[in-house]
């Protein structure tokens, strides 16, 4: 067999491998339903699966923290986690201006882009890195955050690398976004769980006080015990438990909470005096 006819079956090869390993990656960025789901391990497998996929030089993302900031979440390599570090410290870049406008961004030479970056192009330089292209963690109008590919050749990063780039990170923020809404329902079932226990034991409290109280109506246990609270500044829930459990002092509860009307002590207004 010649050599001419060894090529192309190697390339096929190698093709064949790379799709797999791209459909593999797919597949993983999509299985965030799992319950050890660690968002930081999720993120450095999408920038180390970009390395190994496109033809790029490293890769690196950016999020958009709760209360809007930018944090660098991962990285391919350490000059690629301090230039996007260096990004986010300066607010200045491709990727800064791809994440607030929602948009990519992308240089080819960053040499050329002195005045566009000043700082992240020098930085870049240090970092040995020539070209960058920025691609948007965005679902619809939320943008989540950034994802950089960068290259230390100043030739760009090329058409199908970027588009299969944007693949992976539009994969990726859907998978970030599902965890997100699966973490605040979690959250709110917690609550609501939380807020349906604590009403039980408020019950169990007011049964409570109304035995010790000599058969004391529901209503006015609940008040002895919410002014106790109130008065103590305790919280209404743990003194419930507290009083469940029979760990509470329920005389001192049960004694009505002094009221203090400050017109009680006030002097009469003086009577007037008849007109002449």
């Amino acid at each position: 067999m010649t050599a001419s006819s060894e090529d192309p079956a190697r390339s096929s090869a190698l093709e064949d491998g790379r799709a797999q390993r791209l459909f593999r990656t797919f597949v993983a960025l999509a299985d965030t339903l799992v319950d050890d789901f660690d968002i930081l391990d999720f993120l450095s497998m999408l920038a180390e699966r970009c390395v190994d996929l496109l033809e790029i030089s490293a890769a690196g993302v950016i999020l958009i923290d709760q209360k809007g900031g930018l944090r660098v979440a991962s990285a391919s390599s350490e000059r690629a986690e301090l230039l996007e570090l260096f990004a986010v410290q300066t607010q200045d870049g491709p990727c800064i201006d791809c994440v607030r406008d929602g948009q990519p961004v992308a240089s080819s030479d960053l040499t050329a882009e002195h005045e566009r970056w000043p700082g992240f192009t020098a930085a870049a330089h240090e970092c040995g890195f020539r070209a960058a292209q920025a691609l948007p963690m965005r679902l619809r109008r939320q943008v989540v955050g950034v994802l950089t590919l960068l290259n230390t050749q100043p030739d760009g990063v090329d058409e199908e690398s970027t588009q299969l780039g944007q693949a992976l990170a539009d994969v990726a923020t859907v998978g970030i976004l599902q965890q997100r809404a699966i973490e605040r329902n979690e959250l709110l079932s917690e609550q609501l769980q939380t807020a349906l226990n604590s009403r039980v034991v408020i019950e169990q409290a007011k049964g409570v006080l109304s035995e010790h109280g000599g058969n004391l109506d529901m209503d006015d246990a609940f008040t002895r015990l919410r002014g106790y609270a109130r008065a103590h500044n305790q919280r209404l829930s743990e003194l419930a438990h507290a009083v469940a459990e029979g760990t509470a002092d329920l005389d001192a509860i049960l004694t009505p909470t002094p009221r203090h009307d400050h017109d009680t002590h006030s002097t009469a207004p003086p009577t007037p005096t008849p007109p002449r």
